[in-house]
């Protein structure tokens, strides 16, 4: 049984879903060995998440970002939370709603995802910074 950890720093990228399987993969532990695994992915950050979807078709990253944008509205009048700007508040929603981790299966040295499935950086700022993610990989040689 082997164990591998790392930390992955993504660059900056606009408001959006990203799809960034293969910024993650370059900086990941080396998958190639493994047989059989799971590679855990945590986001050190709270207004920002992970989520896998589809791959292909770029509308549905947009169709996302304009959904989660109506259901969660800035400058919401419940809001207390406002000192950073109006899409912070927005943003660790969004964050708690989808998530930050991903547990994904490895299988005979690469990623397990379907066909059409992407990792996704869904990023909730308007100008956020570099992310930094946390990668475990825990696997049979």
């Amino acid at each position: 049984m082997i164990w591998d950890q790392t930390f992955i720093d993504l660059a900056p990228l606009p408001r959006g879903f990203h799809l960034v399987t293969n910024e993650i993969l370059a900086q990941a532990p080396d998958l190639t060995h493994c047989e059989v695994g799971l590679l855990q992915l945590f986001i050190q950050h709270t207004s920002a998440s992970l989520a896998v979807n589809e791959n292909a078709d770029p509308d549905v990253r947009g169709d996302l970002e304009r959904h989660f944008n109506v259901m969660v509205p800035e400058n919401a009048p419940h809001f207390t939370h406002t000192m950073e700007g109006p899409d912070d508040m927005p943003a660790h929603i969004k964050s708690i709603l989808i998530g930050p981790s991903l547990t994904l299966p490895v299988s005979r040295g690469h990623l397990a995802l379907g066909t059409w499935q992407g990792i996704y950086l869904c990023e909730h700022r308007d100008r956020a910074g570099s992310r930094r993610l946390v990668a475990t990989l825990q696997g049979r040689w």
